[in-house]
């Protein structure tokens, strides 16, 4: 027997229930409608993104879809030890293709593309969302699910960025809708399809051999509560999960030159050797006390109260695991446990549904059912407090915060396009801004290298430069041509800048770039230097 679950729509009281359903807007009428409305929110939240947040969003996906098409692009020290899939860069390769096919690929469109396409996959997401939500609590909590996901600052953030990451939540929001053991049986909804679950879970897992520890936990309720077990071991997960490796391996095998196991060398490097350590680590606690408290945000008290009242362990286990297996890594990013935000958000829905029905409730207790009065007290006051503390943080992330190192390869691509730039030497740590794919001309560029080092105790370039700024610029500028344009960090800009003008460079132009710091001193703007004798 299945676990049930509590729903806030009950059998009694059924006129009651129709009142609140009325409260449901034109926006829930159908599922093609939510997707469009989504759609369009999305492809706005595209749009509105225009800061820098990690690396990989460019160096792990259009810088190698870009290298694919144009010929040129950077492959990090990860695509030479065979630690990533070219499954994920191909879905881009094959936007800038259609791109270069419709004389589209100008710097506007090399920039704004990826996250619009991006969008789309999101709004597959938040779809699903919706639709996972309906069929375990029902279309009131579904509503205020979506409204969660929708109202997110970190999901408006991050979800449009084209990080594997992002792509690997859409399929686990997909793979779970679809996973019978997680799922109240109901004659409303259609039958689940437990191949297509799988399927989606070994495709998440080639985008991301991390997802795994999702579809463990998945796999393992499967197992548990299942009858037949030996069927779902053999003759559905053992066939799909081969399938998809054999043909992950048969794509790498053609884009590498030879024969890689992306999933193997992977997990040798992030978790036999931790590898991923040598970017930084984090305590133990850091994802409860900090990095998933703080994607959240003030959705917290409504998923933690959505979790109580909903009763639903199997879900909020999954939360709890994924949390408790990636805090035993040291090296910890929020992006890691983006897949199951979703679900922490889907909680806070339930605990809104659940609030709006106590209050219409109360409402019909004391004999006002007025349309103005359809939103009452408690209920009013959490949107207020959740969208008054969201949206600003979700505009400022994505408009202000980090913008400069976006900022300026806008303007280079620009300038380069009217053959301006010759070269660009980047004195800045490593990955600090987009490059070719950015960029989108084939010219010399350098910037400062950050590989993990086999012998400990050596400084990478980018450690090299921080800890002597003026020394390190000194030593390559002797041993090498002058670039034409030097982009830098004002707050190195202030210690270089009379050995630039000595080198007859001149600051042209300067970008905003943070109010803050984050990991680093304080790096409020981005610096474009030219080189006057050329």
């Amino acid at each position: 027997m299945r676990q049930r679950h509590r729903a806030v729509n009950t059998n009694s009281n059924t006129s009651e229930e129709e009142q609140i359903k009325q409260s449901k807007s034109v926006f829930f009428s159908s599922e093609k409608r939510i997707f469009r409305i989504c759609l369009a929110i999305r492809i706005v939240n595209a749009l509105l993104i225009q800061t820098y947040f990690n690396p990989d969003e460019h160096w792990q996906t259009l810088e190698v879809a870009h290298r694919i098409v144009f010929g040129y692009g950077h492959l990090t020290w990860e695509w030479k030890k065979g630690i990533r899939s070219y499954l994920h860069p191909m879905l881009f390769a094959l936007l800038y293709k259609i791109l270069t096919f419709l004389h589209l690929d100008t710097p506007f469109f090399m920039m704004k593309a990826p996250r619009l396409l991006q969008s789309l996959f999101s709004a597959v997401g938040d779809l699903y969302l919706y639709k996972f939500s309906r069929v375990l609590f029902g279309d009131h909590v579904a509503k205020w699910a979506l409204f969660s996901q929708l109202a997110n600052w970190f999901m408006f953030f991050c979800f449009n960025r084209t990080f594997s990451n992002s792509l690997e939540t859409v399929l686990t929001l997909v793979g779970l809708y679809y996973w019978p053991t997680l799922r109240v049986s109901s004659s409303k909804f259609p039958s689940v399809s437990r191949k297509l679950g799988l399927a989606l879970a070994a495709l998440a897992c080639a985008i991301r051999p991390t997802s795994a520890i999702t579809w463990l936990y998945v796999g393992l309720l499967e197992l548990i509560f299942a009858r037949d077990r030996l069927k779902f071991i053999f003759l559905e997960a053992a066939p799909v999960g081969v399938l998809v490796l054999g043909l992950t391996c048969l794509l790498d095998r053609l884009m590498y030159g030879s024969w890689v196991l992306v999933p193997l060398n992977f997990l040798k490097f992030n978790f036999l050797s931790s590898g991923g350590d040598y970017y930084g680590t984090h305590k133990w606690h850091w994802y409860f006390t900090q990095g998933f408290t703080v994607m959240v945000f003030t959705f917290l008290p409504f998923s933690i109260a959505g979790i109580i009242k909903s009763k639903h362990w199997k879900l909020s286990g999954l939360v709890a695991w994924v949390l408790g297996l990636y805090s035993v890594l040291g090296h910890k990013e929020f992006r890691f446990v983006l897949p199951v935000l979703p679900i922490a958000l889907m909680f806070s829905g339930y605990s809104l549904a659940v609030m709006e029905k106590a209050d219409y409730l109360d409402n019909k207790r004391k004999g006002s059912l007025n349309t103005r009065s359809k939103w009452l007290s408690k209920t009013r006051f959490a949107i207020f407090f959740l969208l008054v503390t969201n949206i600003p943080m979700a505009l400022y992330m994505s408009l202000v915060h980090q913008r400069g190192t976006e900022d300026v390869m806008n303007y280079l691509s620009k300038e380069a396009l009217n053959e301006k730039v010759k070269s660009i030497l980047f004195l800045m740590p490593c990955h600090a801004t987009p490059y070719y794919s950015a960029l989108h001309c084939n010219l010399p560029m350098r910037f400062l290298d950050c590989s993990p080092r086999e012998e400990k105790g050596i400084l990478d370039e980018s450690d090299r430069f921080m800890k002597d700024p003026v020394a390190f610029t000194s030593e390559i500028t002797k041993n090498g041509s002058l670039p034409s344009h030097v982009v830098l960090f004002g707050s190195e800009e202030i210690l270089l800048r009379d050995l630039l003008k000595s080198y007859s460079f001149r600051e042209i132009r300067r970008f905003f770039h943070a109010h803050f710091k984050v990991d680093r001193d304080l790096q409020a703007s981005v610096v474009v230097y030219a080189l006057t004798s050329e």
